[in-house]
């Protein structure tokens, strides 16, 4: 089974369409990649997972500001209330979805694992 790209729900907002004057939704999908480890040079294999073990417990405390997910901007979807109606899905914020792209058709299918 292909490997799809995963997308979080960055951002929902309210607009309305500057030609018609209609209500609609911008919803803003970016790709989430996950964290890739850095490597201690230098350092042995035990002493290197020692280290990040310490520095995980320090960011669980507030002390250290965790890293960020990669976040890049994948798809941004204009929609008026009756299109957005028509998609089906109920858009939550920081909602996980995998990006199919097959055959010309772009779909979202609701992730069950995290990323």
């Amino acid at each position: 089974m292909p490997e799809y790209p995963k997308v979080r729900v960055n951002k929902i907002m309210s607009i309305t369409d500057p030609d018609t004057g209609q209500p609609g939704k911008q919803i803003e999908l970016v790709e989430v990649r996950p964290r890739t480890q850095f490597g201690l040079y230098g350092a042995r294999e035990d002493e290197s997972k020692l280290i990040m073990n310490v520095i995980s417990h320090f960011q669980s405390m507030g002390l250290f500001p965790a890293m960020p997910q990669l976040v890049l901007p994948k798809l941004t979807l204009f929609l008026s209330e009756t299109e957005y109606e028509m998609l089906g899905i109920r858009f939550e914020v920081n909602e996980i979805y995998e990006l199919q792209l097959k055959d010309g058709v772009i779909s979202l299918k609701r992730s069950v694992e995290g990323v």
